[in-house]
């Protein structure tokens, strides 16, 4: 089953971990700031499962890897009009937690083809409750968490 030509098929990655008894959420910022704070994520390729292209962009974009994530679930599925780009996107959001230790924040360079391939993302752990400042309504299943 390949892309529509009408809607563009994404997965985002709600990454969390327990802190000090709060729960934090990983975010990063791009050297332009107009991007706003976001959570890893990307496109999916054709015939790529879902899960596949999670686990591949959570990679491509922050270098955490397959086994350092546990799945907590799907959380929602999100129709979304990107107005600068004139496009529909179909966005797939997950839960996914860390299972080891991570600094609290850092820098990667993405790795990968896409649009984003070397790219200086800077990464840092925030309180959950701050993800309403995440960027083109990237925070539309946070709340999803708690449930």
């Amino acid at each position: 089953m390949g892309q529509s030509p009408i809607v563009t098929r994404k997965v985002l990655a709600y990454i969390t971990r327990e802190r000090n008894g709060q729960t934090e959420l990983l975010v990063f910022s791009q050297q332009d700031p107009s991007a706003g704070l976001q959570v890893p994520g990307g496109g999916v390729e054709d015939d790529e499962l879902l899960i596949d292209a999670l686990y591949r962009e959570v990679e491509e974009e922050s270098g955490l890897k397959r086994d350092e994530l546990q799945l907590q679930g799907k959380l929602h599925k999100q129709m979304y009009y990107s107005e600068d780009r004139s496009k529909y996107y179909e966005r797939n959001f997950f839960h996914l937690s860390l299972t080891r230790p991570a600094d609290d924040e850092w820098d990667y360079v993405v790795d990968g083809d896409g649009e984003d391939g070397g790219m200086k993302f800077h990464f840092e752990w925030r309180p959950l409750h701050e993800a309403s400042k995440l960027a083109a309504d990237m925070d539309n299943a946070v709340e999803w968490i708690y449930q």
